[in-house]
């Protein structure tokens, strides 16, 4: 478990990797489906020691790692169920009396080959080693190299035994999943060089995805690296809004700001307020609740030690005013929440004000109309998120920044907060660069699989040897839509 995995040690795992995908490919997505329920109940089976050991690693509560590990679970099986929807079959039947005579088409989707993933530190579970990236990229039928996160490598060890001892059960190739140990770059880079390498699934840094992207891109056969780099997830206050609930709105945003210590890629960063006669009410209600919000471990050391020092940078910064600040402890584990605030002027005038602080920081940006609100709202690249906290008459008088808002983001939210991110259908998790590197995809929910899958089309093939999803006889009794209307009939 100590030390770096070598590098002709990790030319081998891929070569197995590459040799269990062509083995996964012959099985179809019901029997694909059926592994990783038997992944899903290999973790839940996971005792004690796995929220123990987490707990040891992170310094995240019993409570968030109980919560997160079934959110783990359910990934897997929601993923596992959603297969055949994801897959979206199309049948088009040939018609030989046309002229031209039209060919039989059908189409499936299958999985784009062995696939490396980057276990994230903020979530162990979820986004780590038997994470969401690992999760839909079996889904699609490919195989996982994942390169565990340092911070965290016994919690990795036991999610990736895991994995294994459901692949051993399955009876499936033992190179379907393993894992490369690698403290510094090198064996990260070596992996999205290699030319078995099919794609990338990465959640941290926007330095660490941004560098994994441009090597991709430069490689003989480029491949897509989807990266989701983080986000300020700001947050825009409307004067109706604020006039009927500041006290309110106050509590909420705290409470978003610092779950998790403000280690979420969702926490709302910056927050975009009316300078209006009940903005002091909003400023003295969230001062209180920063100043009696209690200094908490961050998941390691060196994001407690960026956490000081980017929020210290961005304090220097001329017209920035400390709001309210939380107790200081232990300043090089814990991260203690800050508020501070600037004007739209001061933040349209400075780039540098815009930019992540990881943690608990919260930058409040006052503005005097609806054209600065739009003017700053145009300065921000691509987010995860943005809010919009607003009365019905707020929404109809701000038109134009709502629909600035809209090519900013991949999550558009209406008062509420953006760190609760649901595993369905309808969530996006990912937004313009920046933010994520392919905004077309999101790396939470069923739809999270088509990023590791490509289209296939079979013309003119003989029923017995086509995928059976694609079979006449539809033996996997699934969803397909066949020349235009859906159904689960045979032909």
């Amino acid at each position: 478990m100590n030390g770096n995995t070598p590098i002709s040690e990790i030319d081998q795992l891929v070569q197995q990797a590459h040799e269990a995908f062509l083995a996964f490919k012959r099985i179809n997505s019901k029997q694909r489906a059926a592994f990783m329920h038997l992944v899903a109940d290999e973790i839940e089976a996971l005792g004690p020691e796995l929220i123990d050991t987490a707990k040891l690693e992170t310094n995240l509560p019993d409570a968030r790692l109980a919560g997160e590990k079934a959110r783990t679970v359910f990934q897997w099986r929601s993923y596992a169920d959603a297969l055949e929807k994801v897959l979206d079959i199309r049948i088009d039947t040939a018609d030989t009396q046309r002229t031209p005579p039209k060919p039989d088409l059908r189409k499936t989707a299958v999985g784009l080959g062995v696939v490396a993933v980057f276990g994230a530190s903020n979530f162990p579970f979820a986004f780590s080693t038997a994470g969401g990236d690992t999760a839909s990229a079996i889904a699609a039928g490919c195989s996982v190299i994942v390169k565990t996160h340092p911070g965290h490598p016994k919690t990795s060890a036991l999610m990736a035994g895991a994995i294994k001892a459901a692949v051993q059960r399955a009876g499936l190739h033992t190179g379907l999943f393993t894992e490369v140990r690698s403290d510094n770059v090198e064996g990260g880079q070596y992996l999205v060089a290699h030319p078995l390498i099919k794609a990338v699934g990465f959640t941290g840094s926007f330095a660490g995805g941004k560098a994994l992207y441009d090597l991709a891109a430069k490689r003989p056969e480029p491949i897509p690296v989807f990266a989701e780099m983080g986000s300020v997830n700001p947050v825009f206050l409307l004067p109706r809004k604020l006039e009927k609930a500041a006290a309110d709105v106050a509590k909420q945003y705290a409470a978003s700001l610092t779950l998790g210590v403000g280690q979420f890629c969702t926490n709302p960063g910056i927050f975009v307020a009316p300078n209006h006669k009940d903005l002091p009410q909003f400023i003295d209600a969230l001062k209180t609740l920063i100043a009696d919000t209690s200094a908490a471990p961050m998941l390691h050391q060196g994001i407690a030690s960026a956490y000081c020092k980017n929020k210290a940078a961005l304090l220097a910064q001329a017209g920035v005013t400390v709001l309210a600040e939380a107790p200081e402890t232990s300043p090089e584990t814990h991260g203690n929440a800050t508020v501070a605030t600037v004007t739209a002027n001061q933040f349209l005038a400075n780039e540098q004000l815009g930019h992540e602080v990881f943690g608990p920081f919260g930058l409040i940006i006052t503005y005097e109309n609806a054209q600065e609100a739009e003017a700053i709202a145009k300065t921000f690249h691509g987010e995860l998120t943005t809010t919009v906290l607003a009365e019905p008459e707020d929404i109809h008088a701000h038109q134009s920044l709502i629909e600035v808002l809209t090519g900013k983001c991949g999550r558009l939210l209406l008062n509420g907060f953006p760190t609760g991110v649901e595993v369905c259908y309808a969530m996006q998790h990912g937004g313009p660069y920046p933010a994520s590197t392919d905004s077309r995809f999101t790396s939470v929910g069923p739809d999270a699989i088509k990023r590791f899958l490509r289209p296939l089309s079979y013309q003119n093939w003989p029923d017995e040897w086509l995928p059976d999803e694609l079979k006449n006889a539809n033996p996997l009794g699934i969803w397909r839509t066949v020349n235009g209307e859906l159904t689960k009939s045979s032909l």
